[in-house]
């Protein structure tokens, strides 16, 4: 009667009582189940409902042991600290037979070491194989086989609908968390602009969030109802619904942008479009307005002068009035330290500085292996 008394509540009151009960893995899963049955077509719905139940139980039971805790620790001095720690732990998921696991990039940015770590807590050395700026994925592969566990298939956006019920999880560490499985669904999916010089032209934002407290979200997986991959976590979010609206959740890379690029990054550690400017800026946009909140020490940006508070307002005398302008017409540029033209709002004082923009990839500190 519980899991019939659920799948007739709305969307989010059914997944705040799973959220809120803290339902253990296997009681949550079998849920889901029973609950995609009820959102199923009705011509699925109709045919074989148990055997459907039980092939997306299945689904969702090898992809929720394909997922692995990543324990990082990054070099000392390396630039990153100063925002990320040197200690992370984050989590991935096993994409191939030889157990290469994919993640979020930053977990494991200016790394020194690496470790993934299996739901029983053991401890397996890994290596770094890419680490990819424009998408934000990275990628790990261990020292020692991962024996038992199978790697997940890619899915993909298309068709997934907003409100669909999806899963996440998140893997395991060496500091007594363990890995756990939330549900959760698709709210919306939009472009999405980083202060930090990030942007996608199409994110996926689900709610209720996974705890922003808990750092194992980091590169935590998303799956869809046959278990098949979709995405990457790796931002709470207090504005899933976009439009201004404040309701709590998580940003996801989509699991399309890696197909493209995935033998390249085996090949060379990136993609061909993370070679890129980088100035050393981070930013946000308000009411039509670009203005510069940090700039990182010794970076383009500080040797040109800009300050934190200086307002963007053209890029090579091309208005910008949004992060996702001014990142464009940034990257837009035959070579990444091509020089660039900023007109800034410093003061009560209208600027044109001149910035030599770097590589990003040549101002970090890179891991071994990549």
């Amino acid at each position: 009667m519980l899991e019939t008394m659920l799948c007739r509540r709305t969307p989010f009151a059914y997944f705040d009582a799973l959220r809120f009960g803290r339902c253990q893995a296997v009681m949550a899963l079998a849920l889901l189940s029973l609950c995609l049955m009820a959102w199923a077509p009705p011509a699925a719905a109709t045919s074989a409902p148990g055997s459907a139940a039980e092939r997306q139980m299945q689904a969702l039971s090898v992809a929720s042991a394909a997922v692995v805790g990543i324990q990082v620790k990054a070099a000392e001095g390396a630039s990153s600290v100063r925002t990320l720690g040197r200690q992370r732990v984050g989590s991935g998921v096993v994409i191939d037979a030889d157990g290469l696991v994919l993640t979020i990039g930053y977990l494991m940015l200016e790394a020194d070491q690496i470790e993934i770590v299996t739901q029983d807590r053991k401890t397996v050395p890994a290596v770094a194989v890419a680490y990819d700026i424009a998408t934000g994925f990275g990628l790990v592969k261990p020292l020692l086989p991962l024996r038992g566990i199978k790697p997940v298939p890619l899915g993909s956006l298309k068709g997934v609908r907003n409100g669909e019920p999806l899963m996440t999880a998140t893997g395991a560490n060496t500091k007594g968390e363990d890995s756990d499985v939330s549900m959760t669904q698709l709210v919306s999916q939009r472009a999405f602009s980083g202060n930090w010089e990030y942007h996608l032209d199409n994110a996926i934002f689900t709610s209720p969030p996974v705890s922003a407290g808990n750092g194992n979200h980091s590169g935590a997986p998303l799956f869809n109802q046959q278990g098949e991959l979709l995405g990457i976590g790796s931002l709470f979010v207090g504005d899933a619904l976009g439009e201004n609206r404040r309701v709590p959740g998580n940003m996801f890379v989509p699991v399309d942008l890696l197909s493209p690029i995935l033998a390249e990054l085996r090949k060379s550690g990136t993609s061909a479009q993370s070679r890129r400017p980088w100035l050393g800026l981070t930013s946000s946009d308000q009411g039509g307005r670009v203005q510069i909140l940090r700039v990182s020490e010794e970076s383009p940006a500080q040797t040109a002068g800009l300050r934190a508070g200086d307002v963007v307002l053209a890029v090579d005398d091309i208005m910008v009035n949004s992060l996702a302008l001014f990142y464009k017409q940034l990257w837009a540029r035959s070579a990444p330290d091509a020089l660039v033209r900023l007109t800034v709002l410093q003061g009560a004082e209208i600027k044109v500085l001149q910035v030599t923009p770097q590589d990003r990839l040549l101002t970090l500190k890179r891991p071994s292996g990549i």
